[in-house]
């Protein structure tokens, strides 16, 4: 047997008998489903921590400030400790045997916690680098305006802030989706778990494993390709 036989029929047995390749396909669903909730979650925590902490780096001394505004800051500084000074895996495994132990919650719904509440952590300091890069005078002219804090923010900071911190959100994306990959420690079937569960039936690790890197590598490379895309013509408007 050649090596052309021999690769057809090690594809045959992995991918093509009992449909095995269909594995691969509800992992891939259940990978991204997971990656665009947790993805929505983590973009929703992370703006409200980013524009809870910039706002009051800029409207609170060293002697002064809003009571709340300082309650705030300071839950969200233990919120991103916390979460980013402990492992992602960890993190899934208390959110599943520890917080929901005792609760029958659907895995997907677990996992989208879990890494949703961890992608926000990072999300809210992309974004709060960007807000603080603003210069301050862009603030002020907001106000001159006639505009108050909170419009000033949505309409003339934000948007500005959001195209300087684009290639970092993107990148975290790419983070979030390869992160997932960690789903099945809670018995989740996602696409590394589909292709483990081939390897276990054909005891053939190369091609399961191989198509799984390769799904991924695709995934990211079409991602980075879009978010590319999305800085050309946000420099291109910056341009007129």
């Amino acid at each position: 047997m050649n090596f052309f036989q021999k690769f057809a029929e090690e594809f045959k047995q992995n991918f093509i008998d009992e449909d095995r390749w269909m594995y691969l396909v509800k992992g891939l669903g259940t990978t991204l489903q997971i990656t665009v909730l947790a993805l929505i979650l983590g973009l929703i925590l992370g703006f409200t921590v980013a524009i809870i902490r910039s706002t009051h780096d800029k409207v609170c001394t060293k002697k002064g400030g809003h009571f709340f505004l300082r309650l705030g800051n300071g839950i969200c500084k233990v919120y991103l400790t916390i979460i980013r000074g402990t492992p992602t895996m960890v993190q899934l495994l208390i959110m599943y045997f520890v917080i929901f132990g005792s609760v029958k919650i659907d895995k997907v719904l677990c996992a989208v916690l879990a890494f949703g509440i961890n992608s926000g952590a990072y999300v809210a300091e992309i974004v709060r680098s960007g807000i603080m890069s603003i210069d301050n005078g862009q603030m002020e002219a907001g106000r001159s305006l006639g505009l108050n804090f909170r419009r000033t923010m949505t309409f003339i900071v934000m948007p500005q802030a959001f195209k300087n911190v684009l290639p970092a959100l993107g990148n975290e994306f790419i983070v979030l989706l390869k992160e997932t990959s960690i789903s099945g420690y809670i018995a989740l079937q996602d696409l590394t778990k589909g292709g483990d569960i081939i390897r276990s039936q054909t005891y053939s690790a190369f091609m399961p494993l191989i198509a799984v890197a390769l799904i991924y590598l695709v995934i990211v490379m079409g991602l980075s390709r879009l978010f590319t895309v999305m800085e050309r013509r946000l420099a291109k408007n910056d341009k007129r």
